[in-house]
């Protein structure tokens, strides 16, 4: 199925023409075009699970290689209390309000994971972040929502947060949202529309947004243990919305083919109604598009990781496909396949029938390259993050603070990673830059934990366009 067969689904009267007033770019080849070689990256870093008595904080990395502190962290924003597994993050702005004349792309929601605070950050000097207030988790409650994962920015000023548990850290989660004030607006959709929860992603001109789940914090919090897939308490459907409405209107089930569906992606073109889907623990990767003739969405494997053998383990190891992300031109498919030590890189020219361009092996416990710049890696390629121009390619190491603790316990000790491949848009291909290295093993309080990337001004996973 083409984009071309789905042009005709868009939102009746939205002026695809608006003028580009606010945050972002006009459009995803504006974004290649205009935007400018990252000089800064923003890490959600964590204590949580180490023998390290501190809080978490956001570290700011620099990204230019002319610069004397080039793979150094040049600030650091502690957070306020110990304990909050910060993990997802994102901006209170986007490029789906480039139309909003006056709103700026400052300010950075960082929620705790296990704590269900949620902080909001100033970062008007992009090198030097602060602290700017803080929604205490008790308010968080109120709404019956708890453990906030995915920030979106979504048009007008409005924050959107995806949470995966109730009050106690049990099912049903839900959508937490707020205003251009960071005040809680409440609930974004009426309770009961879905259990499960994790990630999400919104096509505003189709009117739809995908969700998928993991399971209630409180079966994930511990750590995995198989027979929580065998009870099933792991999740394995994606769930589409109408997104004016904020109600479920199509349920898909990925079957066994399926089981724990981590992270979405719609194509940034914003006419398209194609998207991917990575199961973590099938380790398959799900095309997801709407069937025009059906009058419905339609989701299809497309790509098979399969589990390996190794002597230390029980049963085959999965390659745990915990992060997927689409470059800008919508052309390639980068991933992560934690377990294994797997970066990859698909061709998605043809949504349906991707083809594979290039690989890395790097760390986790298949990885052909364990050792960068003389560190000794100590886990898996985990959450990525891909330049605008699609040319750079980082990621970082670490989980989830019990998981990671399961499968690599010398990450506590050692501290995370931050790595580099060079992309060549143009061959497909992807080569690991030797002389990259960010380590958390360095930070003055011991070594820390790193997981979610975000650019100052926009990147492949936080930015939609209308």
């Amino acid at each position: 199925m083409s984009d071309a067969s789905t042009s005709g689904d868009v939102e009746p009267g939205h002026d695809h023409e608006h003028h580009h007033e606010g945050p972002g770019y006009a459009t995803p080849q504006a974004a290649i075009e205009e935007s400018e070689r990252e000089q800064l990256a923003y890490v959600m870093s964590l204590y949580v699970g180490t023998d390290v008595d501190a809080p978490d904080f956001v570290a700011v990395v620099d990204l230019d290689p002319d610069s004397e502190t080039y793979c150094e962290i040049v600030d650091r924003v502690e957070m306020p209390e110990r304990g909050d597994e910060l993990h997802h993050f994102g901006w209170n702005a986007c490029s789906s309000s480039c139309h909003v004349d006056g709103l700026e792309r400052r300010h950075l929601i960082v929620p705790g994971q296990r704590s269900s605070r949620i902080h909001v950050l100033d970062a008007a000097d992009r090198r030097n972040p602060e602290l700017e207030t803080v929604i205490e988790p008790e308010d968080v409650f109120e709404y019956d929502l708890s453990a906030p994962h995915t920030v979106h920015c979504i048009p007008d000023g409005q924050i959107l947060i995806s949470m995966l548990g109730d009050a106690d850290g049990e099912l049903p989660g839900g959508f937490l949202e707020l205003n251009e004030d960071f005040e809680i607006e409440g609930r974004w959709e009426p309770p009961g529309e879905i259990e499960m929860n994790y990630d999400y992603w919104y096509q505003p001109r189709q009117n739809v947004m995908v969700s998928t789940e993991w399971a209630a914090p409180k079966t994930y919090y511990p750590g995995f243990d198989l027979e929580d897939v065998e009870a099933g308490n792991y999740g394995r459907k994606i769930h589409f919305w109408d997104w004016e409405d904020g109600t479920v209107e199509q349920t898909i089930d990925l079957g066994e083919e399926g089981q724990i569906p981590l992270e979405v992606r719609f194509l940034h073109t914003p006419e398209s109604t194609h998207g991917f889907v990575g199961t973590a623990l099938s380790s398959n990767m799900f095309h997801f598009f709407y069937d025009v003739d059906a009058d419905e969405y339609r989701a299809e494997k497309v790509i098979d990781f399969e589990a390996r053998e190794h002597e230390d383990w029980d049963m085959p190891v999965p390659g745990l496909t915990t992060d997927i992300l689409i470059s800008m031109d919508d052309r390639y498919l980068f991933g992560s396949n934690w377990l294994h030590g797997d970066v990859w890189m698909y061709d998605v020219s043809d949504p349906s029938n991707p083809r594979r361009a290039d690989s890395l092996s790097v760390g986790g416990t298949f990885g052909e390259v364990q050792e960068v710049r003389g560190r000794e890696l100590a886990g898996g390629p985990q959450m990525l993050q891909l330049s605008l121009d699609g040319e750079r390619l980082y990621w970082t190491t670490s989980l989830f603070s019990s998981w990671d603790d399961q499968f690599y316990p010398e990450e506590a000790e050692r501290g995370s990673v931050m790595l580099k491949a060079d992309v060549d848009p143009r061959t497909g291909t992807m080569e690991l830059d030797e002389d990259f290295l960010v380590d958390w093993g360095d930070c003055p309080a011991g070594p820390a934990r790193a997981h979610e990337i975000r650019w100052p001004d926009g990147d492949c996973t936080s930015d939609v366009w209308q």
